[in-house]
C-alpha cells in the first residue's frame, strides 16, 4: 500500500511536467464527427506532402560532402572543443556526436560543451544529434550530479506499466537538462542466456513478454519529452555467450525461431513508433549469411525492412568494436553497412579512423559503388528524423537540477 502511494505521487508530478513537453497535443474532442476527422486527415496529407517536397528540395541543394555526413554520428576527444571537433562538424558536417566518460567532468561543463556543439554547427541548417548511453544501471554516461538509475531488470521486475513509462520519461527530461537529443535506450534484448557476459541486468527481463511491454512504456516515456529512443541490439543479443566489444558472437538460430523470440519486442517497439533501431554485431549464420548483422542486407533489408516493416534510420552499434576491427578493416565494415541499408554509421573511437573512413566511403560513392538515390533515401530518413523530434541548435540557457533531482530521488525510493 505504502509503495503505491508513492507511485501516484510520482505519477501525479510526471503528468504535470509531461503535459508541457509532448511534440504533439494528444487531447481528443470526445464529440469529434466523422467529418471532422475527415478533414483532419487531408490537412495532416497535405502538410505531409509539404514537408517531403521541403525535404526533396533540402537534399536536391547539398553536396555530397554534405549527404554523407549525415550518415555518420562520432565519438570525439575531450570535455571541450579542439580543432579536431570543429573539423568534424564543420568541414564534414557530420550528422551528430555521441558523449562518453572522456568527454563529461560535471553538468556545468556537459551543457557548456552540449551548447558550443550546437553553436558550432550553426552555419548548418541540419541540427545536430547530440547522444549518448543512458540504459540505467552499469551503462549510465551522466555526470556525478545525477544519482545513478536502477538497472533494466528492476523495472521488469516491478512489471508496472505506468512506472515503466515514467522511467522512461525520466530518463528524457535527465538527458534533455544537459542538452542531449537522442538515447541508446532501450535495451530490447531478451535475457535469455545464463552465459551471456554483456547482456544481463541490462535486459528489462528473460521473456518475450516482459521486455516488449515495459519496453514499449519507456519508448514512449522518452518520447514524451523529445528524447529519441533507439531499440537495440537488433536482430537480438540476450542469447549470446560472447561481448561484441571483444569478439564476434554467433547465434545459430533460424528466421522462424528469433520470429518466435528475439524478434516479439523490437516489433512491438517498431509498431510503437520507434523511429531508430541499433544494429549487433552479431553473426546469424542461417538468416544473415557470412556477414555480421551490421553488414547483412539480409537482416536489415530482409527481415528489419521486410518482415518488421521498419522505416526508420538503422544505425550501427560502435563499428570500432573488436567484433568488426579484428574481422575486417574498418573502412570495408562501414561500406558494407551503409552499401546493406544501413543509414547511420556510428564511429565512437578515433579521429584518424573517422577521417579514413569518410573519405573512403566519398570515393566508393563516386565511383558508383553506391547510387547516388540510396544516398538520398539514407539522408531523407535521418533528416525526417530530426525533424519529426523539432530537433534544433538552440542553447538552453541554465541548468536547472531541482526537477531532475527530486524526480530521481523519487523513482530511487520506489525502487528501493
Amino acid at each position: 500500500m505504502k509503495r503505491t502511494k508513492i507511485l501516484l505521487v510520482l505519477l501525479c508530478g510526471f503528468i504535470l511536467l509531461a503535459s508541457g513537453c509532448n511534440r504533439k497535443d494528444t487531447d481528443k474532442d470526445p464529440q469529434q464527427n466523422q467529418e471532422d476527422i475527415g478533414e483532419n486527415t487531408e490537412e495532416n496529407s497535405e502538410e505531409e506532402q509539404m514537408e517531403d517536397s521541403e525535404v526533396d528540395i533540402q537534399i536536391q541543394s547539398m553536396t555530397l560532402r554534405d549527404k554523407l555526413g549525415q550518415l555518420f554520428i562520432v565519438g570525439f576527444e575531450g570535455k571541450d572543443i579542439d580543432e579536431d571537433t570543429r573539423h568534424l562538424i564543420q568541414d564534414f558536417k557530420i550528422g551528430g556526436v555521441i558523449f562518453f566518460g572522456r568527454n563529461i567532468e560535471n553538468a556545468e561543463q556537459v551543457l557548456e560543451l552540449t551548447n558550443k556543439l550546437k553553436d558550432l554547427n550553426r552555419d548548418n541548417e541540419i541540427p545536430l544529434f547530440i547522444s549518448t548511453d543512458e540504459e540505467g544501471g552499469k551503462v549510465s554516461r551522466l555526470p556525478k550530479e545525477f544519482a545513478r538509475l536502477p538497472e533494466a531488470v528492476s523495472i521488469g521486475n516491478a512489471d508496472n506499466l505506468d512506472l515503466s513509462f515514467r522511467y522512461g520519461e525520466l530518463m528524457g527530461l535527465r538527458l534533455k537538462t544537459l542538452g542531449f537529443n537522442l538515447n541508446y535506450a532501450p535495451v530490447m534484448d531478451i535475457n535469455s542466456n545464463p552465459s551471456n557476459p554483456v547482456i544481463g541486468n541490462r535486459a528489462l527481463g528473460n521473456n518475450p513478454e516482459i521486455v516488449s511491454k515495459h519496453g514499449v512504456q519507456m519508448i514512449k516515456g522518452m518520447k514524451s519529452i523529445d528524447i529519441i529512443p533507439t531499440l537495440k541490439h537488433f536482430p537480438g543479443h540476450g542469447d549470446t555467450s560472447v561481448d561484441s566489444h571483444v569478439g564476434l558472437p554467433v547465434v545459430n538460430k533460424s528466421l522462424e525461431e528469433i520470429k518466435k523470440f528475439e524478434l516479439v519486442p523490437f516489433r512491438r517497439g517498431i509498431d510503437e513508433g520507434a523511429g531508430m533501431v541499433m544494429i549487433a554485431h552479431i553473426l546469424f549464420p542461417e538468416i544473415g549469411g557470412e556477414y555480421p548483422s551490421t553488414m547483412s542486407r539480409e537482416i536489415m533489408e530482409d527481415v528489419l525492412r521486410g518482415e518488421l516493416g521498419f522505416d526508420g534510420v538503422i544505425i550501427s552499434d560502435d563499428l570500432t568494436m573488436g567484433a568488426i576491427t579484428k574481422n575486417y578493416t574498418l573502412e570495408e565494415a562501414t561500406f558494407k553497412f551503409l552499401q546493406s541499408g544501413g543509414d547511420i554509421a556510428l564511429i565512437c573511437h578515433g579521429i584518424d579512423n573517422i577521417n579514413r573512413v569518410y573519405e573512403y566511403i566519398e570515393d566508393r560513392v563516386e565511383n558508383g559503388d553506391i547510387s547516388m538515390e540510396d544516398i538520398d533515401e539514407k539522408v531523407r530518413r535521418v533528416i525526417e528524423l530530426k525533424k519529426e523530434y523539432g530537433l534544433e541548435d538552440r542553447k538552453i540557457e541554465t541548468l536547472d537540477m531541482k526537477i531532475v533531482e527530486d524526480k530521481t530521488n523519487e523513482m530511487l525510493n520506489i525502487l528501493k
